[in-house]
């Protein structure tokens, strides 16, 4: 009778510790699964971020281009009233780099920093006024390129699946009257 009510204790104490050991295990999972869930939400928000923060840059850098002549760009904005401007958005594009170090891999902090200097390159055709336009198309689409790989880099990063996305190259081949296929 003592055996059998030491085996019945034993198999309970077994049993309990298997469902606590089993339930620990799934909390953690499920914790560990929700946390990569949060953080891949933060990346997502800091690069979509970041990535708007240099477009504003550019967009503004192409409204003075075309205030200097420079083609393919539209809507001038004169130096003076546009330099004020890219100040600002540097401003804010520096302050959301500041969120890509903190959560970016190495390699999309790479290419985020890769983008953002061929968008510093391409500012200096219009803070130094310079007339070069092929300097100017050769520099845009380095920023093109720039971009495309830093969105593919945060796309790995963040397990987003498919194809790579098709080339913002700009300026586009039909705008400078090359055939497209």
């Amino acid at each position: 009778m003592f055996l059998d009510q030491l085996a019945t204790l034993l198999a309970v104490a077994v049993g309990a510790a298997g469902s606590y050991a089993s339930t620990t295990l799934t909390e953690r999972t499920r914790w560990r699964r929700t946390q990569t869930e949060r953080w891949h939400e933060k990346k997502f928000e800091v690069y979509a971020r970041y990535g708007n923060a240099l477009k504003e840059q550019i967009w503004i850098i192409q409204r003075i281009g075309a205030a200097l002549g420079y083609a393919h760009v539209v809507d001038p904005l004169e130096l003076a009233a546009g330099l004020p401007l890219l100040a600002e958005a540097e401003a804010r594009r520096a302050t959301l780099w500041e969120s890509v170090l903190l959560v970016g891999d190495a390699e999309t902090v790479r290419a985020a920093r890769s983008w953002h200097e061929a968008v510093w390159t391409l500012q200096l055709h219009v803070r130094e006024q310079r007339h070069d336009e092929e300097g100017w198309t050769r520099d845009s689409r380095r920023v093109s390129q720039k971009r495309d790989a830093f969105y593919a880099s945060a796309r790995r990063e963040l397990g987003i699946a498919g194809p790579p996305l098709p080339s913002g190259n700009w300026p586009r081949d039909w705008q400078q009257g090359e055939a497209t296929d």
